[in-house]
């Protein structure tokens, strides 16, 4: 059975979503979002019940580096590149009154 969105619930989605169509953009999602839930209805067909749950489907790792001790930096390479700072502290605009 083909499901087949009205122009009404294409307006309705687009208004949800703060989208301001045109009449032909209606016409043009109308049938765009028509074949999606098409092809999601055939999706819904299908048998999965011998395939297990998955989270993901690529291997997980650790993109992370080894935490290993390092030269720190002294006060004067920290504030660098700071816009202003002040005996080697940051100096920002007040958030407070």
């Amino acid at each position: 059975m083909p499901v087949e969105l009205s122009h009404d619930e294409v307006r309705k989605i687009a208004e949800l979503a703060k989208l301001e169509l045109t009449d032909d953009e209606v016409t043009l999602y109308a049938g765009q979002l028509s074949s999606i839930l098409q092809y999601f209805r055939r999706l819904q067909e299908l048998d999965t019940s011998h395939i297990p749950p998955t989270a993901s489907v690529l291997p997980l790792t650790n993109v992370f580096r080894p935490d290993e001790p390092g030269t720190p930096l002294t006060p004067e390479q920290v504030v660098a590149n700071a816009a202003a700072s002040v005996d080697g502290q940051f100096s920002v605009s007040s958030v407070l009154e």
